[in-house]
């Protein structure tokens, strides 16, 4: 008789940050057999869903699996962790990973699911933690993007994502990792095309919500849409992107999603600042960060340094800096006639 291999054991993830799509990958890798740890930045949030298996923040009426573990930033098991996923606003990552790295394993993965540039550096996430991570991690990186409002993934409703590493083999096992019966996962090797599609495509999202906001039709906003993913590929592309990912899962799909969703606290964000709100106060009502509004101003530096016109994008920033919706919309109407291929 043939003897029979031993099952394998779980593999082990941290997940870090406990907000709404933190919560809902965290519950998606512990549904499909992961040994899954959420970090929370509050103990007291961890200890609720330890107790309640709910997040009292983030996506309350969602049940969480009772062997997902929630921890404490300063009390957690990322050294036992064989994927790291970072799911956190862009504005504390650095700071987190800084404070995260020495306890990551040295022969663990780490996934990015935070979706923008860097403020300062301009820089992408994934170069970030090859700055911050010790050196055996940081060749292990990879980023998940697409259309994916954690809201519905956090339901099983079916979604599907793009991996990007330059290590081929560790996207498939990520892909393997995390794809279900609900979400699927496509490879990618354009780590650049990836982060730069989610990264600017909530800046379009910010001015579809404007458009919204001013009460305008369907024809506006699929003109913003359009016009949007051509000058986020005119940036990807300088940037050293691939211009089919950009028609891909990571650009052309999130961009539908982020631009049309009632999930999309972009696009919620530019309906209320187009309402009269400022930035702060659109994002008190909303009660989360969005993240168009750190991103549009490091958008649109990148852009004017490598001389690539975005005409939303500047517009948008304008709208955050005081201008009137209506008078941005005005000059991008009005700019001079052009040809649909011209790059401007």
């Amino acid at each position: 008789m043939s003897e029979t291999a031993p099952p394998a054991s779980p593999v082990r993830v941290s997940v870090v940050g406990g907000g709404s799509w933190g919560t809902s990958f965290a519950r998606l890798l512990a549904r499909n057999g992961c040994r899954v740890e959420l970090l929370c930045r509050r103990p007291g949030q961890a200890a609720a869903i330890n107790r309640e298996h709910r997040n009292p923040d983030y996506l309350q009426h969602v049940d969480l699996p009772e062997d997902l573990v929630a921890t404490s930033f300063s009390e957690n098991s990322l050294g036992e962790a064989a994927l790291v996923v970072i799911a956190l606003p862009s504005k504390v990552y650095r700071e987190a990973v800084h404070n995260l790295a020495r306890n990551i394993n040295s022969g663990a993965a780490v996934l990015s699911l935070t979706k923008g540039i860097e403020r300062e550096s301009l820089k992408r996430f994934s170069r970030v933690l090859g700055e911050e991570l010790p050196e055996p991690v940081r060749r292990r990186v990879a980023v998940l993007s697409g259309p994916n409002h954690a809201e519905e993934v956090a339901l099983d409703i079916p979604a599907a994502a793009t991996i990007a590493a330059v290590d081929a083999g560790l996207a498939r096992w990520l892909q393997e990792l995390v794809s279900t019966g609900s979400f699927r996962a496509y490879v990618n090797t354009d780590m650049a095309g990836v982060e730069f599609c989610g990264a600017a495509k909530n800046v379009i999202a910010l001015a579809a919500g404007m458009s919204d906001g001013l009460g305008l039709g369907d024809n506006t906003k699929a003109s913003l849409m359009t016009r949007g993913l051509a000058e986020m590929a005119r940036l990807g592309e300088r940037l050293g992107a691939r211009q089919q990912t950009f028609s891909g899962l990571a650009g052309m799909g999130d961009l539908i999603a982020t631009c049309t969703s009632r999930h999309s606290r972009n696009r919620r964000a530019g309906e209320l600042i187009a309402g009269g709100m400022t930035p702060a106060a659109a994002e008190a009502e909303l009660g989360m960060i969005a993240e168009g509004i750190i991103t549009a101003p490091s958008l649109r530096e990148l852009a004017r340094r490598r001389s690539v016109e975005m005409p939303i994008t500047e517009q948008v920033c304008a709208v955050l800096e005081g201008k009137s919706v209506r008078d941005a919309l005005f000059e991008l109407m009005s700019r001079s006639p052009r040809a649909e291929a011209d790059t401007g």
